[in-house]
């Protein structure tokens, strides 16, 4: 039987930190699907809007190869409808998110990847911006 793996992620300036959680997120099961934070999400978790658009954000993500299917995350606290809503039997997370999750135990497992270590978008930002 396939196993459905779901992920989350703003993926704004997306940089190989994002494709490396995306490839491991993958590698747990036979379909991944992810969830793209909306515009308003990202504004209200960082305190910004993101570089780039949500419909630019989420056809960067859908063009990836190990992604099967991707949609609008529009809250947080709806994470437990999308993984009912996905059917999906594993929940992927970074590991600075590490035990936030640990509730949806009881539907799915839940997976925290190491981040890959030196590199962020804000810290690019940061970056780009003392450029300018």
């Amino acid at each position: 039987m396939a196993r459905t793996v779901l992920t989350f992620g703003t993926f704004d300036v997306f940089h190989v930190g994002h494709l490396r959680v995306i490839e491991r997120a993958a590698l747990q099961g036979d379909r991944l699907v992810v969830g793209v934070s909306s515009d308003a999400l990202n504004l209200s978790k960082k305190g910004r809007e993101p570089v780039f658009s949500q419909a630019e954000r989420l056809a960067i993500v859908a063009a990836l190869k190990p992604v099967d299917e991707v949609f609008v995350e529009e809250s947080l606290e709806l994470k437990r409808h999308y993984i009912e809503q996905y059917a999906a039997d594993v929940l992927v997370m970074g590991d600075d998110w590490a035990g936030r999750f640990d509730e949806f135990e009881d539907i799915c497992e839940v997976v925290y990847l190491p981040r890959t270590p030196a590199i962020s978008t804000t810290a690019l930002i940061e970056k780009i911006s003392d450029l300018a």
